[in-house]
């Protein structure tokens, strides 16, 4: 099967946000736990928590996408789609806390 260049070049965009989501959320997840940056108590345990539902749903929106037939481009979009959202969420959610301030 044949993927076109654009449909690899926005796979690759897309895996890219993602992976700079994923390092911002680390970073203030990290300054956190050092205490500069304003996160809530449960945050470790969330960040652990949340994993196997990410992957969860990104494994069935994979899977829906090659049972409808998708080309091999689209069922690795729909499988990066749940953790990008999960991961722009998280960026968003710890962005409005802020450095933690004495």
């Amino acid at each position: 099967m044949f993927i076109d260049p654009v449909s690899a070049m926005r796979l690759t965009f897309e895996a890219t946000r993602i992976g700079i989501d994923s390092q911002f959320v680390i970073g203030m997840r990290v300054a956190g736990m050092m205490g500069f940056w304003a996160t809530e108590p449960a945050e470790i345990t969330r960040m652990i928590a949340e994993k196997p539902r990410a992957a969860q749903q990104a494994f069935q929106a994979a899977t829906r996408a090659a049972i409808r037939g998708e080309s091999p481009d689209k069922v690795l979009s729909a499988g990066m789609k749940p953790i990008g959202k999960r991961a722009s969420h998280n960026v968003n959610r710890l962005k409005k806390r802020g450095p933690a301030l004495p």
